[in-house]
């Protein structure tokens, strides 16, 4: 994707994936999509949006900026509204929910997206732990509070950032502690893949988590956008740019950011399962923002994020005339373990997808969102 043909072949694929959209919000009424059958297009949905929320409100200004219409602003900023009462929820998921939710907003419809995101921002403040070092997981969505997950950082850390001086050392700690679990202490790297969940005890300090296991493609995904997310903005007290480097280098080396499959499998430790293209799209936005900083990896990521694009767009978004909708983003992997929507179109995949087209087209700004 590189050019005007390039571009036309994005606007095409950003056209399908936002009328999908549309289609979207058709047949979900009131609730929050999360993922669809591939047969039928037809969508799961939640009536709060969990952890997924705010990529649908994300989707909706997304569809708002391309269209240029205000009644898409207006229906895009009460679904943002809709996401308030997860504010002083107990979970990290926080950083996802209230950052893609908020940061794509415009114009004067998008009035109250940002004192809702400075709200949820200084609730996760207050919910830093020192002990852990980090905002833990939380047991807002189930499960032990005082872990470490690598899907705790993307957004998490962009929205800690924006609430002052405190904020920004909150999220320099958590992005650092994340990465010194993950990847290994500075300096010493683990030699395997990152690992991407650890549990905390008080007493006996971090322990690694069994599931999700090493070579989790989203884990290490949201891993590379956190830390392109960190290097994109001034630097935050407590940021340690060559630990920020020496992270960006390992995700796009050792754990197949720039070298391994266009759409990785779910689990690298089952290349013949299933490939997850959620991951894919996430990973194409990290790339398009490292292509952002600069330095000798800039035209590599530009590139490499081009070919996911292009592999998503012409291999795995539904074609029209079919029996199911236009525009969805197929073989997404929730998860392969329980077996949960194994390649299916995944909300946050959408989004990702949406969101990467968008900033080839010029409709997104990636230094902001």
């Amino acid at each position: 994707m590189s050019g005007a043909g390039s571009e036309d072949r994005a606007g095409r694929a950003l056209a399908a994936v936002i009328d999908r959209v549309t289609v979207t919000e058709a047949e979900v009424g009131s609730r929050f999509p999360l993922y669809a059958d591939p047969r039928d297009g037809r969508w799961t949905t939640t009536g709060r949006g969990s952890w997924t929320g705010g990529f649908w409100a994300g989707l909706l200004w997304l569809r708002a900026r391309r269209t240029g219409s205000e009644a898409d602003a207006r229906t895009a900023a009460a679904w943002t509204d809709r996401l308030a009462p997860w504010a002083e929820a107990d979970t990290a998921t926080r950083g996802l929910i209230f950052w893609y939710g908020t940061a794509p907003a415009l114009g004067e419809a998008a009035a109250g997206a940002e004192p809702l995101r400075a709200r949820a921002a200084r609730a996760c403040v207050q919910a830093y732990d020192p002990r852990a070092g980090l905002v833990p997981w939380g047991a807002g969505l189930g499960g032990p509070r005082l872990l470490a997950r690598a899907d705790a950082v993307a957004g998490l850390v962009p929205l800690l950032a924006g609430a002052g001086p405190e904020g920004a050392a909150v999220a320099a700690a958590h992005l650092h502690r994340h990465l010194d679990l993950c990847l290994g202490p500075e300096g010493a790297p683990h030699p395997g893949r990152p690992r991407p969940a650890w549990r905390f005890d008080p007493a006996t300090g971090w322990h690694p988590c069994e599931d999700p296991a090493p070579g989790w493609s989203r884990g290490e995904a949201w891993l590379l956008l956190a830390v392109a997310d960190a290097l994109l903005r001034p630097e935050p007290a407590g940021h340690r740019p060559q630990r920020l480097a020496d992270a960006a280098g390992h995700l796009l080396e050792r754990a197949g950011a720039l070298t391994g499959p266009l759409i990785p499998p779910h689990e690298a430790s089952r290349p013949r399962g299933p490939v997850d293209t959620s991951a894919a799209a996430i990973t194409a936005v990290a790339l398009l923002k490292l292509s952002l900083v600069p330095g000798p990896r800039a035209a590599a990521c530009s590139d490499r994020a081009a070919a996911i694009l292009d592999r998503l767009a012409e291999g795995h978004l539904s074609p029209p005339g079919g029996r199911r909708p236009a525009g969805m983003l197929l073989d997404g992997c929730y998860d392969a373990r329980k077996g949960l929507a194994v390649r299916h179109e995944l909300v946050w995949g959408d989004f990702f997808l949406a969101l990467g087209l968008a900033a080839r087209v010029g409709l997104a700004d990636l230094t902001r969102v």
